[in-house]
């Protein structure tokens, strides 16, 4: 019995570290689904996306998607352990940008579109996010 418990705890400590899929980044690789849902205009909301987080982590750098900005207003690529700002911080339709980034729905859209398209052109559909 003590042999089986000894073991059995040496397998934990072994196991359970590995199955913890964080990457060199020191984030949870394992992070939960999102919805998107832009928040600017309550009186005309946006339809919400569905955003396989997790999914994308595995496959990618946080660096793809996420990034912060200068003073002046210029994109600055993502450093590990920058806090993530919500995109319509920025993409809000008020900043001087060009108009296919302006809003978070154009930004996301540019984003994962251009990215799905070069990929997998079947998850360019609207349905693939915007579930009904």
């Amino acid at each position: 019995m003590k042999k089986t418990l000894i073991y059995g705890v040496f397998v934990a400590f072994c196991c359970i570290p590995s199955s913890m899929s964080m990457g060199n980044t020191g984030v949870d690789k394992g992070a939960p689904d999102l919805v998107l849902q832009s928040t600017i205009d309550a009186a005309k909301p946006e339809k919400p996306a569905y955003f396989p987080h997790g999914a994308h982590q595995a496959r990618l750098e946080c660096k793809t998607c996420h990034h912060g900005k200068t003073a002046e207003g210029k994109r600055l690529s993502y450093t590990e352990g920058q806090k993530i700002e919500k995109c319509e911080s920025c993409h809000n339709s008020k900043a001087e940008m060009p108009e296919k980034l302006a809003s978070f729905k154009n930004a996301a859209h540019a984003l994962c579109q251009g990215c799905h398209r070069k990929n997998n052109p079947d998850l360019v559909k609207c349905v693939v996010c915007h579930k009904k």
